[in-house]
């Protein structure tokens, strides 16, 4: 296929060419009716290319193609059968994928109980029956691991009838699973494997990276364009090959939750990240890699500052890492990371992507240059130079032990049914109603229908207390916590 097309982006060049009018959606035509103060921060380009898909973009058949031709082009380019784009982010696509997979079936979906919170939505919104797979539990780092084979294979064992399984990888860290031995443990069974891969749309474009989910056997993966590549916010692809998931019935179930609105602007640059990785990627990427490990050694100078690679690989670790999310451990600063992502927000004006209580991630894209590095490593370290400020508040820490909670309720019975709102400490003991994720990275730490222990009550709102943020609680400051209805 000629890879060096962008049938979208070409679509929307010739759609200005030609001066077309259309007396559709969006209100705005091409930014005629926009408030000219919302005009001058956006700017007059996002409106004139914020246009219907069809009628518009294409015509009312969508006879010019351009949608279908993009996602061939980009399944193509990655070795998939299909592609499918996505509008409304990873958190649709993955969602389309287990319905999919295991809508109508009583035997449930094998899911990793590391999955982020768009999973358990999932969940809700399927009522299917989650058979959780354990992650690996770092006790030294407090961090969670992508299971093992081993560990599926056991939950397999346990849950025959199961109707597929879904691991994330890479994970929100860079840390990866050992995608093939999974899969090959899957298709022991003749089951899909689906791999939400959000973190992962560069992985096919060099081979320093960890390994690409289609390469080694994956049935469906869902990656998000926004996070490592050059799309959007809300590009999303899902990828099917083989012949375990019915590719109808997938994008059937993508239609079922995608919008009937969905943005050219996000389709278009979908298209346009392809093109580029298709034609640069690797030289792009090799960059981007060598910027990281500057990134590193001059992270590692920093007193107090160690940056965790190797610590995160091996037996009872993870398979693989993406050496382009840098994770910098600070907890012998003193300080937290919310701490230090707060003051580098202030006084620098630089954001993270993930902060929690003891570490800081800086994830390193084909944007980056010697200039953006250099002003990390010097933000770091001026945050390092100035700390003065009392130790954080304790966060009590649960063992792994204590943070696998026990399943009462299907998420879907919990989040619907009879609720009410209990102080926090008196939900020890009773199902939860409600998912309590620590954002970033989004993994819930108790999910609707677990029974909520006190060691998790205390980890929760000690962690509250100390900076971190639970934005899907009814009460994010955990005053009350939503339980099920005695």
């Amino acid at each position: 296929m000629d890879h060096a097309r962008a049938p979208l982006v070409d679509a929307l060049a010739d759609y200005h060419r030609l001066g077309r009018y259309g007396f559709t959606p969006p209100g705005h035509r091409q930014g005629r009716g926009v408030d000219k103060r919302v005009m001058e921060v956006i700017g007059a380009d996002a409106f004139r290319s914020d246009v219907l898909a069809a009628p518009g973009l294409d015509d009312r058949l969508s006879r010019g193609g351009y949608l279908g031709e993009a996602e061939a082009l980009m399944a193509d380019t990655v070795g998939a059968d299909t592609a499918f784009f996505s509008t409304c982010g990873s958190s649709l696509s993955v969602k389309a994928a287990m319905l999919a997979v295991a809508g109508g079936c009583d035997s449930g979906l094998l899911v990793a109980r590391d999955s982020h919170k768009s999973i358990v939505a999932g969940l809700v919104f399927s009522g299917l029956v989650p058979r959780w797979i354990t992650p690996r539990w770092d006790e030294e780092h407090h961090i969670s691991h992508p299971p093992s084979p081993e560990q599926v294979r056991e939950t397999w064992e346990k849950y025959p009838d199961a109707a597929g399984a879904l691991i994330v990888s890479p994970s929100p860290y860079g840390t990866c699973a050992d995608l093939a031995g999974i899969a090959e443990v899957c298709h022991e069974r003749g089951k899909p494997l689906i791999v939400d891969e959000a973190w992962g749309a560069h992985l096919p474009f060099h081979p320093d990276l960890p390994t690409w989910a289609m390469d080694v056997g994956a049935d469906v993966c869902v990656v998000s364009v926004h996070k490592m590549g050059t799309g959007f916010e809300q590009g999303s692809v899902f990828h099917l090959q083989g012949d375990l998931v019915d590719p109808v019935r997938l994008s059937a179930c993508a239609d079922l939750l995608m919008t009937t609105s969905p943005n050219v602007l996000v389709y278009a640059a979908l298209d346009g990240w392809r093109r580029q990785m298709a034609q640069h990627g690797h030289e792009l990427l090799e960059a981007a890699l060598r910027l990281a490990d500057r990134a590193r050694a001059g992270l590692a100078e920093i007193d107090g500052v160690k940056i965790l690679t190797d610590e995160l690989l091996g037996v009872q670790a993870s398979y693989d890492l993406d050496r382009l999310q840098v994770l910098m451990d600070v907890s012998s600063t003193g300080a937290s990371g919310y701490q230090a992502a707060d003051w580098l927000r202030e006084h620098r004006r630089i954001d993270l992507g993930h902060s929690d209580h003891r570490r800081i991630l800086a994830t390193i894209s084909v944007a980056d240059d010697d200039d953006t590095v250099d002003a990390l490593v010097d933000a770091v370290a001026a945050w390092r130079d100035q700390i003065t400020e009392p130790a954080p508040h304790p966060i009590r820490l649960p063992s792994p032990g204590e943070i696998q909670l026990e399943t009462k309720m299907l998420p879907r019975d919990a989040f619907f049914g009879p609720v009410q709102a209990v102080p926090a400490a008196e939900s020890v003991g009773r199902i939860s109603a409600e998912q309590l994720t620590p954002y970033p990275p989004g993994i819930p730490v108790v999910l609707p229908g677990e029974q909520i222990n006190e060691a998790v009550v205390e980890y929760l709102t000690s962690g509250v207390a100390a900076g971190m943020n639970v934005p899907d609680a009814a009460d994010p400051q955990l005053r009350t916590i939503r339980v099920v209805a005695r």
